[in-house]
């Protein structure tokens, strides 16, 4: 990984205009910038922006500077799909993308379909946080790479934490209602009923995407059945305000989740839910790390002070990318697509290797817990996510068996 250069870190990112010079690699950011899942495509957008200034700042992708331009497609395939053709239309042959499997599925289809179609134009999908395990299985792509850890490897997780805790008896599943709920809802019976039969799943629940505006009743369904522990994959609005809604109602058991960092849930959470609130993820800012890593999150934060540093994974995708684009001696995307295969490096939390058969990245993971007085906090409060090694899951121990058969083309 190329070293930080600081004095670069500090200053703006300088964007060259649309088709201005071939001497830029342009990334289109395809996610929500507006409407309630907005907060967490903006915070993406971000993260990918100080990634492009870092590698600027060390000469660019094989000397093309990197201009990272964004697509509102309000979580919905069909805009995502009229975005893509925009950034297409304007020359752009990377796509970054993460908010909703179901835009995730309808974006690789469409990518498929533009590859085999244009040949010497194809367009690579670098996918920072669509976890439907479907896209390295049976729905596996070349043209798709992922880096962040799928629902299943996640899950592991979360269900080796509640079989480690023989006081939880029963537990309430809740998700939002597209494939990925319901592959983290899946994952969580399949997983349970192995390595905790003795738990009872008092409720398996699903709601629509970024449409519920009080998750009151949902608790009070949840706390009426008698759980022990909450189950859930929700993100962005609906992971906030499912917790506000929990602690506003007094609950004070486990909530076990995908994504409690989310915009917002630390100030919607607040003291109440200390100790209480887990999260499964690649980075726990307050774990031991380099000073490199430090400095990042610290001068990050610094620019972007309404926005914790969170999307780890967008780092290591456009590091990767450099490496890859670097080893092909090339920043066309097939060859940078081969060049990605099987590719290894050390990051700031541990080793990486992006599988060849599935590409699919393994990285080490965290059960972080939200606590009270960290090192650092998040949002402006005394509050923040902490680990122990305890709580670290080597890379190695997330890999899983793939169904994958993919189709490669020609080089």
């Amino acid at each position: 990984m190329k070293l930080i250069a600081s004095a670069a870190l500090a200053a703006a990112m300088s964007f060259v205009a649309l088709g201005a010079s071939a001497d830029t690699l342009k990334v289109a950011f395809i996610d929500p910038l507006s409407g309630p899942m907005g907060p967490s495509g903006e915070s993406g957008l971000k993260h990918f922006m100080f990634a492009a200034e870092e590698l600027n700042a060390d000469g660019g992708v094989n000397g093309a500077q990197v201009e990272v331009v964004g697509f509102d497609n309000k979580v919905n395939p069909k805009e995502s799909l009229v975005q893509l053709q925009k950034a297409i239309d304007q020359g752009i042959r990377y796509v970054v993308q993460g908010n909703g499997s179901s835009v995730a599925s309808a974006l690789i289809d469409a990518i498929e379909k533009h590859n085999k179609r244009n040949p010497g134009e194809e367009v690579l999908f670098l996918n920072y946080a669509a976890v439907d395990p479907a896209f390295t299985n049976e729905k596996c792509s070349f043209w798709h790479f992922r880096f962040d850890s799928d629902a299943d490897m996640k899950m592991e997780a979360v269900t080796d934490w509640v079989a480690a805790h023989p006081d939880i008896k029963s537990v309430y599943i809740i998700g939002q209602d597209y494939s990925f709920g319901k592959a983290v809802a899946a994952a969580a019976v399949r997983m349970l009923e192995v390595k905790a039969p003795e738990v009872k799943i008092v409720g398996n629940e699903l709601h629509p995407l970024a449409k519920v505006k009080d998750f009151t009743p949902y608790v009070q369904k949840i706390i009426n059945s008698g759980a022990d522990a909450i189950i859930t994959g929700n993100w962005g609005s609906d992971m906030v305000l499912l917790v506000k809604a929990a602690i506003d109602a007094g609950w004070d058991k486990p909530i076990l989740t995908y994504y409690g960092g989310s915009t917002g849930a630390a100030t919607a959470m607040g003291e109440a839910a200390v100790g209480k609130v887990k999260q499964v993820s690649e980075v726990v800012v307050n774990y031991p790390s380099s000073p490199e890593q430090e400095e990042r999150i610290a001068k990050f934060e610094e620019k972007y002070p309404e926005n914790n540093y969170y999307y780890h994974r967008a780092f290591n995708l456009m590091h990767f990318l450099d490496a890859a684009a670097e080893k092909a001696g090339s920043n066309d995307p097939v060859k940078v697509a081969f060049a990605m295969e099987g590719m290894e490096m050390d990051g700031a939390y541990g080793h990486l290797t992006m599988r060849k058969d599935n590409h699919q990245i393994l990285q080490d993971l965290f059960v972080g817990t939200f606590s009270a007085n960290p090192p650092r906090g998040v949002e402006g409060l005394p509050l923040g996510w902490m680990a122990e090694d305890k709580d670290h899951i080597a890379a190695a121990a997330t890999s899983m068996e793939t169904t994958c058969k993919m189709d490669r083309p020609e080089m």
